[in-house]
């Protein structure tokens, strides 16, 4: 009998472990890899993606001139990077170290990590003499993106303490977006506080989402008992 590895099924962290390529900083994206067009956060001290997603659009894609709705005064101009196939990647990953299984991980960095790549190590499925040819190797499992989709999104309208949706994002949407009913007021009785945006749910509508899932049923099995999750 014969086995072979056709890809990888994981969250984005376990990517970056099975692939080699570390998907922390603005790097992060194994397809732009050193083209992308990612941010550090100025408040949030986070990687930014937001308007990366205009250079795969159409050349005459009326997103490209819009200067509003995205980051304030700017254009895409820009195409999207090209895909790099099994024998360049593999060309690519060639002069990465070998992993040395039972010693301790190495202290130092390749030299251009987080400027030029984002490699951290050589994954040892390119020892595979067919790994080169697989036209997917990776995948993201749909089920816990969504998961964590869902739960900023709902953080979000509802309002909670978890919401992404704080202080500092405030301040940056402020420096890069022309968004001002979400700008934080410098003067005023409210000076310094966060404005309710539209997109957050009053309390009588968050009130009726708790009551419809702690009524919300499923069938055995599908999923956990929500009801005792919920307070009313």
């Amino acid at each position: 009998m014969r086995a072979a590895l056709m890809w990888t099924i994981s969250d984005l962290s376990g990517y970056g472990m099975l692939s080699g390529w570390s998907t922390h900083g603005k790097l992060t994206c194994p397809y732009c890899m050193e083209n992308s067009k990612a941010f550090w956060l100025e408040h949030g001290w986070k990687a930014s993606f937001f308007d990366c997603r205009r250079q795969f659009l159409a050349p005459d894609h009326p997103f490209r001139r819009n200067k509003n709705d995205f980051i304030k005064g700017c254009t895409e101009n820009g195409t999207m990077p090209e895909r790099l196939f099994g024998d360049e990647m593999r060309n690519r990953i060639h002069w990465l170290p070998d992993v040395l299984f039972g010693k301790p991980p190495q202290k130092h960095e390749i030299h251009g990590f987080g400027e030029v790549h984002n490699w951290v190590k050589k994954s040892i499925f390119w020892e595979l003499p067919y790994w080169h040819t697989n036209l997917i190797r990776h995948n993201l499992d749909v089920m816990h993106c969504e998961k964590i989709f869902f739960d900023n999104i709902l953080y979000t309208v509802m309002d909670d303490p978890m919401t992404k949706d704080n202080i500092n994002a405030r301040l940056d949407v402020e420096l890069y977006c022309k968004r001002k009913s979400l700008h934080i007021p410098k003067t005023g009785v409210n000076s310094g506080k966060k404005p309710k945006a539209t997109y957050v749910l009053s309390r009588d509508q968050r009130k009726s989402i708790c009551q419809w899932l702690k009524q919300l049923k499923f069938p055995d099995g599908f999923a956990s008992n929500i009801s005792r999750c919920v307070n009313t």
